[in-house]
Protein backbone atom coordinates (compact mmCIF):
# COMPACT_ATOMS: atom_id res chain seq x y z
CA UNK A 1 0.00 0.00 0.00
CA UNK A 2 2.83 2.41 0.83
CA UNK A 3 4.36 2.26 -2.72
CA UNK A 4 0.94 3.22 -4.11
CA UNK A 5 0.64 6.21 -1.78
CA UNK A 6 4.20 7.31 -2.51
CA UNK A 7 3.63 6.97 -6.26
CA UNK A 8 0.49 9.10 -6.12
CA UNK A 9 2.34 11.75 -4.12
CA UNK A 10 5.19 11.80 -6.64
CA UNK A 11 2.77 12.06 -9.56
CA UNK A 12 1.15 15.02 -7.82
CA UNK A 13 4.62 16.53 -7.24
CA UNK A 14 5.41 16.26 -10.96
CA UNK A 15 2.07 17.74 -11.99
CA UNK A 16 2.27 20.65 -9.56
CA UNK A 17 5.82 21.59 -10.54
CA UNK A 18 5.60 21.11 -14.32
CA UNK A 19 2.80 23.66 -14.72
CA UNK A 20 4.66 26.77 -13.48
CA UNK A 21 7.98 25.51 -14.89
CA UNK A 22 6.53 24.76 -18.31
CA UNK A 23 4.50 27.97 -18.48
CA UNK A 24 7.54 30.06 -17.53
CA UNK A 25 9.74 28.32 -20.09
CA UNK A 26 7.26 28.89 -22.92
CA UNK A 27 6.89 32.59 -22.05
CA UNK A 28 10.60 33.22 -21.50
CA UNK A 29 11.47 31.42 -24.76
CA UNK A 30 10.23 34.49 -26.63
CA UNK A 31 13.35 36.37 -25.52
CA UNK A 32 15.89 33.79 -24.29
CA UNK A 33 18.16 31.61 -26.42
CA UNK A 34 17.65 27.87 -26.39
CA UNK A 35 20.75 26.84 -24.44
CA UNK A 36 19.77 28.75 -21.27
CA UNK A 37 16.25 27.39 -21.73
CA UNK A 38 17.64 23.86 -21.72
CA UNK A 39 19.34 24.33 -18.36
CA UNK A 40 16.14 25.89 -17.01
CA UNK A 41 14.30 22.72 -18.08
CA UNK A 42 17.01 20.54 -16.53
CA UNK A 43 16.36 22.22 -13.20
CA UNK A 44 12.80 20.84 -13.36
CA UNK A 45 14.23 17.38 -14.10
CA UNK A 46 16.34 17.77 -10.95
CA UNK A 47 13.23 18.68 -8.97
CA UNK A 48 11.53 15.49 -10.20
CA UNK A 49 14.57 13.34 -9.39
CA UNK A 50 14.75 14.95 -5.94
CA UNK A 51 11.12 13.95 -5.48
CA UNK A 52 11.91 10.41 -6.62
CA UNK A 53 14.61 10.18 -3.96
CA UNK A 54 12.66 11.78 -1.11
CA UNK A 55 9.12 10.60 -1.88
CA UNK A 56 9.71 7.28 -3.65
CA UNK A 57 12.95 6.25 -1.98
CA UNK A 58 14.78 5.76 -5.29
CA UNK A 59 18.55 6.18 -5.04
CA UNK A 60 20.77 6.61 -8.10
CA UNK A 61 24.27 5.15 -8.44
CA UNK A 62 26.28 6.45 -11.41
CA UNK A 63 29.53 5.07 -12.79
CA UNK A 64 31.55 6.10 -15.85
CA UNK A 65 31.08 9.86 -15.87
CA UNK A 66 34.80 10.11 -16.64
CA UNK A 67 34.06 8.48 -20.02
CA UNK A 68 32.15 11.51 -21.30
CA UNK A 69 34.04 13.58 -23.90
CA UNK A 70 35.67 16.85 -22.83
CA UNK A 71 35.35 20.15 -24.64
CA UNK A 72 32.53 22.59 -25.29
CA UNK A 73 32.01 21.41 -28.86
CA UNK A 74 33.07 17.77 -28.51
CA UNK A 75 30.27 15.78 -30.16
CA UNK A 76 28.67 12.61 -28.80
CA UNK A 77 25.74 10.37 -29.64
CA UNK A 78 24.34 8.77 -26.48
CA UNK A 79 22.65 5.39 -26.95
CA UNK A 80 20.88 4.20 -23.84
CA UNK A 81 18.87 1.30 -22.52
CA UNK A 82 15.26 2.38 -22.01
CA UNK A 83 13.15 0.79 -19.27
CA UNK A 84 11.07 3.69 -17.93
CA UNK A 85 10.46 7.43 -17.90
CA UNK A 86 13.08 7.78 -15.18
CA UNK A 87 16.11 7.85 -17.49
CA UNK A 88 14.56 10.52 -19.72
CA UNK A 89 14.45 12.76 -16.65
CA UNK A 90 17.67 11.57 -15.01
CA UNK A 91 20.22 11.48 -17.84
CA UNK A 92 19.97 15.22 -18.67
CA UNK A 93 20.88 16.03 -15.06
CA UNK A 94 24.12 14.04 -15.41
CA UNK A 95 25.38 15.47 -18.68
CA UNK A 96 27.62 18.55 -19.12
CA UNK A 97 26.10 19.33 -22.53
CA UNK A 98 22.56 20.14 -23.64
CA UNK A 99 20.83 17.05 -25.01
CA UNK A 100 18.54 16.64 -28.00
CA UNK A 101 16.12 13.76 -27.62
CA UNK A 102 14.68 12.01 -30.65
CA UNK A 103 10.98 11.39 -30.05
CA UNK A 104 7.64 11.13 -31.82
CA UNK A 105 6.04 14.51 -32.45
CA UNK A 106 2.77 13.43 -30.79
CA UNK A 107 4.44 14.07 -27.42
CA UNK A 108 4.44 17.79 -28.19
CA UNK A 109 0.69 17.80 -27.53
CA UNK A 110 1.12 17.02 -23.82
CA UNK A 111 0.12 20.17 -21.91
CA UNK A 112 3.02 22.14 -20.42
CA UNK A 113 5.59 19.32 -20.76
CA UNK A 114 5.15 18.90 -24.50
CA UNK A 115 4.77 22.63 -25.06
CA UNK A 116 8.07 23.18 -23.28
CA UNK A 117 9.84 20.49 -25.29
CA UNK A 118 8.69 22.21 -28.47
CA UNK A 119 10.67 25.32 -27.45
CA UNK A 120 13.92 23.36 -27.06
CA UNK A 121 16.34 21.88 -29.61
CA UNK A 122 14.79 18.46 -29.94
CA UNK A 123 14.39 16.16 -32.94
CA UNK A 124 10.71 15.45 -33.56
CA UNK A 125 9.96 12.63 -35.98
CA UNK A 126 6.93 11.25 -37.78
CA UNK A 127 7.02 7.50 -37.20
CA UNK A 128 4.65 6.88 -40.10
CA UNK A 129 7.47 7.53 -42.56
CA UNK A 130 10.64 5.78 -41.40
CA UNK A 131 12.71 6.91 -44.41
CA UNK A 132 11.85 10.57 -43.89
CA UNK A 133 12.31 10.22 -40.14
CA UNK A 134 15.82 8.82 -40.67
CA UNK A 135 16.77 11.68 -43.00
CA UNK A 136 15.42 14.19 -40.49
CA UNK A 137 17.35 12.64 -37.60
CA UNK A 138 20.63 12.70 -39.53
CA UNK A 139 20.20 16.21 -40.98
CA UNK A 140 19.09 17.90 -37.76
CA UNK A 141 21.37 15.75 -35.60
CA UNK A 142 24.48 16.80 -37.52
CA UNK A 143 23.58 20.48 -37.07
CA UNK A 144 23.02 20.08 -33.32
CA UNK A 145 26.20 18.05 -32.81
CA UNK A 146 28.22 20.76 -34.54
CA UNK A 147 26.76 23.30 -32.10
CA UNK A 148 27.81 21.30 -29.02
CA UNK A 149 24.45 19.66 -28.33
CA UNK A 150 24.64 15.92 -27.77
CA UNK A 151 22.01 13.69 -29.34
CA UNK A 152 20.47 10.97 -27.18
CA UNK A 153 18.50 8.03 -28.53
CA UNK A 154 17.00 4.81 -27.24
CA UNK A 155 17.98 2.32 -29.97
CA UNK A 156 15.34 -0.25 -28.99
CA UNK A 157 12.74 2.36 -29.86
CA UNK A 158 10.52 1.90 -26.83
CA UNK A 159 10.61 1.08 -23.13
CA UNK A 160 11.57 -2.53 -22.47
CA UNK A 161 10.42 -4.58 -19.50
CA UNK A 162 13.09 -5.50 -16.98
CA UNK A 163 15.17 -8.40 -18.28
CA UNK A 164 13.97 -8.04 -21.87
CA UNK A 165 15.82 -6.95 -25.00
CA UNK A 166 14.31 -5.33 -28.07
CA UNK A 167 15.61 -4.96 -31.60
CA UNK A 168 18.39 -2.38 -31.75
CA UNK A 169 17.77 0.04 -34.61
CA UNK A 170 20.66 1.74 -36.41
CA UNK A 171 19.45 5.36 -36.56
CA UNK A 172 21.81 6.38 -33.77
CA UNK A 173 24.89 4.77 -35.27
CA UNK A 174 24.00 6.09 -38.72
CA UNK A 175 23.98 9.59 -37.29
CA UNK A 176 27.25 8.98 -35.45
CA UNK A 177 28.98 7.71 -38.60
CA UNK A 178 27.65 10.60 -40.72
CA UNK A 179 28.78 13.16 -38.14
CA UNK A 180 32.02 11.43 -37.15
CA UNK A 181 30.89 11.53 -33.52
CA UNK A 182 31.73 8.85 -30.95
CA UNK A 183 28.96 6.72 -29.49
CA UNK A 184 28.51 6.62 -25.71
CA UNK A 185 26.65 3.45 -24.64
CA UNK A 186 24.61 3.67 -21.43
CA UNK A 187 23.05 0.90 -19.34
CA UNK A 188 20.23 1.83 -16.92
CA UNK A 189 18.41 -0.44 -14.46
CA UNK A 190 15.46 1.88 -13.90
CA UNK A 191 12.97 -0.97 -14.33
CA UNK A 192 13.92 -2.23 -10.86
CA UNK A 193 12.17 0.75 -9.25
CA UNK A 194 10.11 2.40 -11.98
CA UNK A 195 8.53 -0.45 -14.01
CA UNK A 196 7.40 0.07 -17.57
CA UNK A 197 3.67 0.74 -18.00
CA UNK A 198 3.12 0.98 -14.23
CA UNK A 199 2.01 3.89 -12.10
CA UNK A 200 3.45 2.26 -8.98
CA UNK A 201 7.11 2.89 -8.22
CA UNK A 202 9.26 1.13 -5.62
CA UNK A 203 12.21 2.17 -3.44
CA UNK A 204 15.64 0.85 -4.33
CA UNK A 205 18.82 1.64 -6.21
CA UNK A 206 18.96 2.45 -9.92
CA UNK A 207 22.33 1.96 -11.57
CA UNK A 208 23.50 4.11 -14.47
CA UNK A 209 26.65 2.87 -16.21
CA UNK A 210 28.25 5.06 -18.86
CA UNK A 211 30.57 3.20 -21.21
CA UNK A 212 33.74 4.39 -22.90
CA UNK A 213 33.36 6.28 -26.20
CA UNK A 214 33.19 4.01 -29.23
CA UNK A 215 34.72 5.67 -32.34
CA UNK A 216 32.46 5.83 -35.38
CA UNK A 217 34.85 7.08 -38.06
CA UNK A 218 35.20 4.51 -40.84
CA UNK A 219 32.65 2.19 -39.23
CA UNK A 220 29.58 0.57 -40.75
CA UNK A 221 26.38 1.51 -38.85
CA UNK A 222 25.07 -2.03 -38.41
CA UNK A 223 28.40 -3.38 -37.22
CA UNK A 224 28.81 -0.41 -34.88
CA UNK A 225 25.34 -0.99 -33.44
CA UNK A 226 26.16 -4.64 -32.79
CA UNK A 227 29.10 -3.49 -30.67
CA UNK A 228 26.90 -1.00 -28.82
CA UNK A 229 24.21 -3.63 -28.26
CA UNK A 230 26.74 -6.16 -26.97
CA UNK A 231 28.14 -3.70 -24.43
CA UNK A 232 24.77 -2.49 -23.18
CA UNK A 233 23.26 -5.95 -22.81
CA UNK A 234 26.37 -7.39 -21.13
CA UNK A 235 26.35 -4.45 -18.72
CA UNK A 236 22.64 -4.96 -18.01
CA UNK A 237 23.36 -8.60 -17.09
CA UNK A 238 26.14 -7.45 -14.78
CA UNK A 239 24.13 -4.71 -13.09
CA UNK A 240 20.85 -6.61 -12.74
CA UNK A 241 21.66 -10.34 -12.87
CA UNK A 242 18.44 -11.39 -11.12
CA UNK A 243 16.50 -10.19 -14.17
CA UNK A 244 18.26 -12.76 -16.36
CA UNK A 245 17.79 -16.07 -14.48
CA UNK A 246 18.25 -18.19 -17.61
CA UNK A 247 21.59 -16.65 -18.54
CA UNK A 248 24.62 -17.40 -16.40
CA UNK A 249 27.24 -16.32 -18.88
CA UNK A 250 25.79 -13.04 -20.09
CA UNK A 251 23.64 -12.17 -23.11
CA UNK A 252 23.42 -14.47 -26.10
Amino acid sequence: MMPVIRSLLHMAWMALTVIPWGFTLVVVSIWVRRTPLWWFAVNWFRVVIWGARVILGIQVRVTGLENLPDGDLSPAVLLSKHQSTLETLLLPTLMPHPLAFVFKRELLRIPFFGWSMARLDMIHINRESRALAMKHVIAQGKVLLAQGTWVIMFPEGTRMARGEKGTYQTAGTRLAVEAGAPVIPIAVTSGKCWPRMSYVKYPGVVDVSIGKPIPSVGREPKELMREVEAWIEAEMHRLDPESYPDSKDGPH
